[in-house]
């Protein structure tokens, strides 16, 4: 029996993303997989069932689960679709790995082989596989966006008969792969953009986008690549360069995140109260609590005046491209292991053991056990 992979329609509130797209269907057929997709899946990122050649469909979830051998989702199964998924099924997606203990016991339950594609090490090899970094760019982009339409400057000069309109000065923080595209689409929309990051390294990077790096005067770059613990003298010195930047901003664009832990609160309720009348801070990190003091996950609140936006899902906001892109990086993962229509997954590989969260009824993951403890 060749193998059989299922998606079905993702009932996350807001949820737009699918994580199959016709081009991705197409070359896994190639390889000798069967495929079958929950009726009506792509619609909401605008692909309809007649895209997806050589697809069976099916009326529901317990019909389109049923037998597949590999599950592909964007977000987490809720209990009800894991107990409609098949004991001993391979499932791959964004599954929030340190979100619910609740969540892995159920999928250990059915002794499910789920990879979270968070988990991924970061080796040269994986980054088409990077789930992270293309959705991250998704948000980054919507968030710069976002910003320009809120903004009550234009971001561009602009010389007009009544004189020349000085553009609209962008902060953002953070200069990882989100925090880059913001920068980006800042800069295409004329907008005076500054930006800051931790690692001196993203200097180079900041500059390139031709934006202006703020620079504390401090770096927390320690060995192999990784962030060191700062002073108290240090943190203060940085802590301050950091609010005067802020204060001079009409927008902040704030992309700190760290996996499994509570965003880093770096905009406080002093450097909003130092922010000028209207200005606007997108909180992109709201998810995981948010990098300003203020923010509301999901809401917009005026606090000092200022606007304080905490949006949610970017990515899904942009499905089309989002799923597309998303799928691709499934595709990366997981067709090497695709052989003649069977599955045959080489488990000492280090991408497959470093994103491997539960197998043979255990989470396996080791940073996950230590934070979550046994489930």
């Amino acid at each position: 029996m060749p193998l059989t992979l299922a998606t079905a329609r993702e009932t996350a509130d807001g949820e737009c993303r699918t994580a199959l797209v016709p081009e991705t269907a197409k070359k896994f057929a190639a390889l000798g997989a069967r495929l079958r997709m929950e009726q009506s899946a792509g619609v909401q990122s605008h692909f309809l069932d007649p895209d997806y050649a050589g697809v069976d469909f099916a009326p529901g979830l317990a019909e389109t689960y049923a037998g597949a051998d590999v599950i592909l989702r964007v977000t987490p199964p809720s209990p009800a679709e894991i107990a409609a998924l098949p004991e001993g099924a391979l499932l791959i997606g964004l599954l929030k790995p340190y979100e619910s203990k609740e969540r892995l016991a159920a999928l250990n339950a059915r002794r499910i082989t789920a990879f979270a594609l968070e988990l991924l090490p970061r080796v040269s090899r994986a980054q088409s596989m990077d789930a992270l970094s293309s959705q991250g760019s998704c948000a980054g982009y919507q968030c710069g966006l976002i910003a320009a339409a809120r903004c009550t400057k234009f971001f561009p000069m602009l010389t007009t008969a009544a004189g020349t309109i000085r553009p609209a000065r962008v902060l953002v923080i953070g200069a990882g792969v989100a925090g880059l595209q913001a920068i980006a689409t800042c800069k295409r929309l004329g907008a005076m953009v500054e930006a800051y990051d931790v690692r001196a390294a993203a200097r180079e990077q900041i500059e390139s986008l031709g934006a202006k790096f703020v620079d504390t005067g401090v770096s927390a770059d320690g060995a192999g690549g990784y962030a060191r613990e700062l002073s108290a003298e240090e943190k203060a010195a940085q802590t301050e360069k950091l609010a005067k930047a802020v204060a001079q901003a009409d927008v902040v664009i704030t992309t700190a995140a760290i996996p499994g832990k509570r965003a880093p609160v770096i905009i406080t309720n002093e450097m909003v109260g130092r922010m000028k009348y209207g200005a606007i801070i997108v909180d992109m990190a709201a998810e995981s609590g948010g990098n300003c003091a203020l923010t509301q996950p999901g809401e917009h609140v005026v606090a000092n005046d200022v606007n304080i936006h905490g949006p949610l899902n970017l990515p899904s906001r942009m499905p089309t491209h989002a799923s597309e892109l998303y799928a691709k990086n499934l595709y990366n993962f997981l067709s090497p292991w695709i052989k003649d229509g069977t599955l045959a997954i080489d488990w000492s590989d280090e991408i497959v053991a470093g994103t491997l969260l539960c197998r043979d009824g255990a989470t396996v993951h080791t940073l996950v056990k230590q934070v979550m403890g046994d489930a």
